[in-house]
């Protein structure tokens, strides 16, 4: 048996295919909605996928799994405690698949999400190899998922639910287990999940700090205390996945809109989205757009500050990075994608529409500024971790992702400006803050590092007041 691995460094999330070499026949589990990727993999290496395995309903992304079976009449397996609403097999602790000569044992693994299973893997035909475990959100590589996407309310309880599973039903499998978690770095699923996408029991025995603490009491303690803010799409995700997702049948094609039509759309109530740089942003912009700049995060960041439903229109340099944002957003449940601006802002102006521009402001002229004892606030818009580390004296803290419902008490009569690392979030927030009026904006392109460089002071400690980006 082998495995290809599927790495999303965006929402940090890993999907796995398992082959049986004697049979061609494979199983993918927890894909993303853009299944031709996966697909794809399958020709090349000569398989039929005949299963698609889901470790647990989803709050990051939508499941692939009800396109991939549109497209290839694969069987959807899932939990029984999923309570699914479209066709596919419930499966229990114990249940077995064969995919091949592979023998798949279902093991119920609940915490990250109460009706989480894990899949365990064996070879039973050729030589003996170390079985493989599809962890899901349960062990991760130096880390474990979060317990608290289901509510406050129901996090603690998890927490010692995956205490459990963690000790009785994973690490008694045996350290030479080979691990392949869906959840990983940049994952916002995950406790501080480590680089590494494959890991082993034995080693995460040895090394995740989360697997030596004394009791379920401590283990839930600790996972409490390093719970950072979530996107606020995930409060749909797991409706959506659980209904079932909407059926695509292939990649969205955006069609162009004259200046005009985009911004009729835009006046009424349709999300327009700069993807280019914070800096040609700032040079020039339509008045009231959200910026979110073209990345590998592209689709999280959408999904904070964008409201789940609205229609988005795109704005860009080039039609040639259409294809990435759009695979990026319906990963996310974000279909509605009506269009793009055609000429991009060159014929947003040459057709005399309204701009908007913003300075930009390094963190050496922001301390010269300060010191000079001009009207400047800095408004801090990293997350609360960050914040603790190192911030800059008297700055303000809110986070990016809480700004669009945010109580603000900003001066509208003093420059604001906005940082966070490298300008990304920073952009963000100063788009919405020019969404709810405040005119007098400046965007810094720098962060902490730049500030210490210039001489300036940092201070450390728990905010006393934050503006979380979970709601």
């Amino acid at each position: 048996m082998r495995v290809r691995q599927f790495v999303d460094p965006g929402l940090g999330n890993n999907a796995h295919l398992l082959i049986s070499e004697r049979d061609r026949v494979a199983t993918l589990i927890d894909p993303l909605r853009d299944v031709d990727q996966y697909q794809a993999v399958g020709r090349s290496e000569g398989v039929r996928i005949t299963h698609v395995c889901e470790t647990h309903i989803h709050n990051d992304f939508l499941s692939g799994s009800r396109e991939l079976a549109a497209l290839t009449s694969a069987r959807i397996v899932a939990s029984a405690g999923a309570q699914l609403e479209f066709d596919h097999q419930p499966v229990r602790d114990g249940d077995t698949l064969a995919i091949g000569e592979i023998k798949l044992t279902v093991i119920a693994t609940p915490g990250h999400t109460p009706e989480h299973v894990s899949y365990l893997a064996e070879d039973t035909a050729g030589p003996k190899e170390p079985p493989m475990l599809f962890s899901g959100g349960s062990l991760l590589a130096g880390a474990v998922s979060r317990t608290d996407l289901l509510g406050h309310e129901h996090a603690t309880g998890l927490a010692h639910q995956l205490y459990r599973t963690l000790h009785e039903r994973i690490l008694p499998l045996g350290d030479d287990v080979v691990v392949y978690p869906t959840h990983g770095a940049g994952s916002f699923c995950t406790a501080a999940a480590g680089a590494e996408s494959v890991t082993t029991i034995g080693g995460e025995r040895r090394g995740n700090p989360l697997l030596h603490l004394a009791g379920a009491e401590a283990f839930a303690d600790r996972l409490m205390a390093n719970m950072p803010s979530y996107p606020t799409y995930f409060l749909n995700m797991r409706a959506v996945n659980q209904r079932g997702p909407r059926v695509l049948g292939d990649i969205p094609r955006l069609a162009p809109m004259t200046p005009h039509a985009l911004q009729a759309r835009h006046r009424r109530g349709e999300a327009v989205v700069d993807m280019r740089s914070i800096h040609d942003y700032a040079r020039s912009h339509i008045p009231g757009v959200f910026h979110v700049e073209l990345r590998p995060a592209f689709a999280s960041w959408v999904g904070w500050v964008v409201p789940f439903g609205t229609p988005v229109l795109l704005v860009s340099e080039t039609t040639e990075v259409h294809e990435y944002a759009v695979r990026q957003l319906i990963r996310i449940g974000y279909d509605n994608l009506p269009g793009y601006l055609d000429g991009g802002m060159v014929a947003w102006e040459r057709e005399g529409l309204p701009v908007e521009r913003v300075p930009v402001l390094t963190m050496r002229r922001v301390r010269q500024r300060l010191q000079d004892g001009e009207p400047l606030v800095v408004m801090d818009v990293r997350q609360a971790h960050e914040w603790t580390a190192g911030h800059i004296p008297d700055a303000e803290l809110v986070e990016a992702g809480a700004l669009p419902h945010a109580e603000l008490q900003l001066p509208r009569d003093r420059l604001v400006a906005t940082h966070c690392g490298h300008g990304q979030r920073a952009a963000t927030a100063l788009s919405v803050l020019e969404q709810r009026g405040y005119e007098r904006l400046a965007l810094i392109t720098e962060g902490v590092d730049e500030w210490r460089n210039a001489g300036g002071p940092l201070e450390q400690g728990t905010p006393k007041q934050c503006q979380p980006s979970r709601v």
